[in-house]
């Protein structure tokens, strides 16, 4: 499981760190509070604020970061289950993971839609790119309702894949590592506790989260309801480096610094190909 804190070494803004968090950088918009630019009703009235928006963060200005490329370590190793993730970037996606690996469960960039309730019609990441970058407001060009990139908003319901995993999943799982993520947003936050009753649970983040006010509800880091099953470890601090700790004791340092440089190459390599022509 994964927020947005393992993107913020790519150079993208988490949601709620103070001073730094995307909620507190939203004062150019006038928004009534900063959750408005992810409503689906204040978005209906007033889509500017989130395209503009849209246009800094879009997939493809940001490469993933070491928390990813050993998401996708994991997978290549054959120890990945599933990546839930909360971030719409599509970070998982640049850094070769295996879509089917991935649940996206705010939605993403990916795909768009048509939001007229009688159309829906679809349409591609590149086709809303060309328009949000015109600095123009997609809309339909069936109905000319707005079109808009197939991410969660709040008063939207989850992606029906997120559910449909989701226990099969969680049923399976004998290890969670959750990182990067303030863990306030339902219900992803609460399914850390669909997960057997003795299966490890690791968090890596900045602070402590998610933690028990009830037994069998969220992390028990110190034993506070069951002392005699010690399940639950925190990891302060930047994902990234965690991530190259846990790689260093396991023996995979090197495989995870090949895997970022390969895709840098490859990134470099595009790059002066499109020079070239």
């Amino acid at each position: 499981m994964a927020g947005a804190g393992i993107s913020t070494d790519a150079g993208i803004p988490d949601f709620r760190s103070p001073g730094t968090g995307l909620y507190d950088n939203l004062q150019q918009f006038n928004l009534p509070h900063p959750e408005a630019i992810f409503s689906i009703d204040y978005f209906r009235r007033n889509p500017k604020p989130f395209y503009v928006l849209a246009k800094e963060l879009y997939p493809g200005q940001y490469l993933p970061t070491q928390s990813h490329f050993f998401v996708k370590l994991l997978a290549q190793k054959g120890l990945l289950l599933r990546h839930y993730t909360q971030n719409i970037d599509c970070l998982e996606r640049s850094a070769g993971i295996d879509p089917e690996l991935i649940v996206e469960a705010h939605g993403s960039f990916h795909t768009a839609h048509c939001i007229g309730r009688k159309c829906r019609k679809e349409y591609s990441q590149a086709w809303v790119k060309e328009r949000i970058f015109q600095d123009a407001i997609p809309r339909c060009s069936a109905c000319d309702s707005l079109v808009k990139p197939d991410i969660t908003f709040f008063g939207e319901g989850l992606p029906s894949r997120f559910f449909e995993l989701l226990s099969e999943d969680f049923t399976k799982c004998d290890l969670l590592i959750v990182m990067g993520t303030s863990l306030l947003v339902q219900p992803f936050a609460s399914i850390i506790d669909q997960v057997g009753p003795r299966v490890p649970r690791l968090l890596i983040n900045r602070m402590r989260v998610g933690e028990s006010r009830a037994s069998g509800a969220g992390f028990d880091f110190d034993g506070r309801y069951n002392k005699s099953l010690h399940r639950d470890a925190f990891v302060a601090g930047d994902s990234d480096a965690a991530c190259a700790l846990l790689a260093g004791h396991l023996g995979w340092l090197e495989e995870l610094a090949e895997l970022r440089s390969e895709h840098i190459a490859k990134q470099e390599g595009l790059d002066l190909a499109k020079l070239t022509i």
